[in-house]
């Protein structure tokens, strides 16, 4: 499957993180797996926080084929996670967990520098 940790030479500017960044979860790894092999957007996952949402920020998820210079590639349960700088400080710690539930499932973010996120989880404050 196209998701499992691509063989990714990282360009000049890029560089390795680790779990410490950003965590997916036996649940999220396989469903990230399938919507890559889907989409066929690109095989890395790139999480982004920016501005907006109820409580002022709001993550983001998209596939892409690159990196960017700055980014930080995290390999985790077997998915190339791409998190550029700024995101990263707001990121750090997070687990990204899935559920398969009919009502409230979908992709959550478990973020302990967040002080308020709101219920439905995709927006937050720090």
């Amino acid at each position: 499957m196209s998701a499992l940790v691509p063989p990714v030479t990282l360009p000049e500017g890029v560089r390795e993180g680790n779990e410490n960044l950003v965590r997916l979860t036996p649940e999220a790894c396989p469903k990230v797996a399938a919507l890559m092999e889907r989409e066929k957007q690109g095989e890395l996952l790139r999480i982004a926080i920016t501005g907006g949402g109820c409580n002022g920020l709001s993550y983001k998820m998209k596939f892409t084929l690159q990196p960017r210079r700055g980014d930080i590639l995290v390999r985790s349960g077997g998915v190339a996670v791409v998190v550029d700088p700024k995101t990263a400080l707001y990121l750090k710690g997070t687990v990204l967990d899935y559920s398969h539930q009919m009502v409230g499932g979908g992709f959550k973010f478990a973020n302990p520098n967040a002080k308020a996120s709101c219920s439905c989880g995709e927006s937050f404050s720090v």
